[in-house]
């Protein structure tokens, strides 16, 4: 294999491994279900949960052991309290501007629009389900982190160094098109490239395990308060200049964020 290949390959090659595990659990669960329940076309928000926290601790565990994820403490022996703080409050500050930007855009074909519905009802049950936050909110950003920030970005920056905003855009797009549905896409898009800036900037997965956590959590506690897959930024502030001042406070509490994080984020 030419080496000039060999780092992005194996960056792809990561990300291949976490879908094929998170299939393989699924079918399985799915299986298993269909053994109990009798024939079953798909998982309902119990089995996906199921699966999900399955394949995330198999993850964990899978990029931990052969070490595809570095696992080191000098981060957390920095006492880094100031930029995980800050980490929380860029993610609280950015729910609002990019879900509702993403909201701005066109319309999907019907067939598209009810498969993405369909998902939207199936994350409700996972959230209103025992466990849902401790899988959602907790299991999941780690297990994400460490698959695309921690050993795909890790290549790719290993890669092109001298090309860095490029390789986190990259990263950025992967991380996007692995969540599998056509709504969600911008905003786990530019996530990405906060969280990939993030790990560029501190060589650690923790900032953005902090800035998932919460991030997952926000949109956990707004699915159990309004119990609508389908609510929109408009619809919880009643009208859209009501949205737009969330919008524009918002991103008062961003910019400052981001502002702080460059100041204290550092390579260890």
């Amino acid at each position: 294999m030419n080496l000039e290949l060999k780092k992005p390959l194996t960056a792809i090659a990561y990300i291949v491994a976490f879908l094929a595990i998170q299939t393989v659990v699924q079918l399985i669960v799915l299986g298993a279900e269909m053994a109990i329940k009798g024939d079953t076309p798909q998982l309902d928000g119990i089995g996906f949960l199921i699966a999900m926290g399955s394949f995330s601790v198999i993850t964990i565990a899978l990029f931990a052991w052969l070490k595809w994820t570095p696992l080191k403490r000098t981060f957390i022996q920095s006492r880094p309290w100031t930029t995980l703080f800050w980490c929380f409050i860029a993610s609280l500050g950015a729910i609002i501007p990019s879900v509702f930007f993403q909201e701005q855009m066109p319309e999907w074909s019907d067939s598209i629009k009810q498969y993405i519905e369909q998902t939207a009802q199936t994350m409700l049950q996972m959230m209103n389900t025992p466990g849902g936050y401790a899988v959602i909110c907790l299991l999941a950003p780690v297990a994400e982190e460490m698959v695309f920030r921690g050993a795909a970005l890790r290549k790719l920056l290993e890669w092109k160094p001298e090309r860095r905003w490029l390789m986190i855009t990259l990263s950025a797009l992967l991380f996007a098109l692995a969540h599998m549905n056509p709504a969600q896409f911008i905003h786990p898009f530019l996530i990405g490239l906060l969280l990939g800036w993030m790990y560029e900037r501190t060589g650690s997965i923790i900032p953005g395990i902090i800035y998932h956590w919460a991030n997952n959590t926000v949109a956990y506690l707004l699915a159990r308060i309004y119990q609508d897959p389908e609510v929109r930024i408009t619809d919880i502030f009643g009208s859209q200049s009501r949205a737009l001042m969330a919008v524009g406070f918002s991103l008062l509490i961003f910019i400052p964020a981001i502002y702080q994080l460059n100041l204290w984020m550092k390579k260890h």
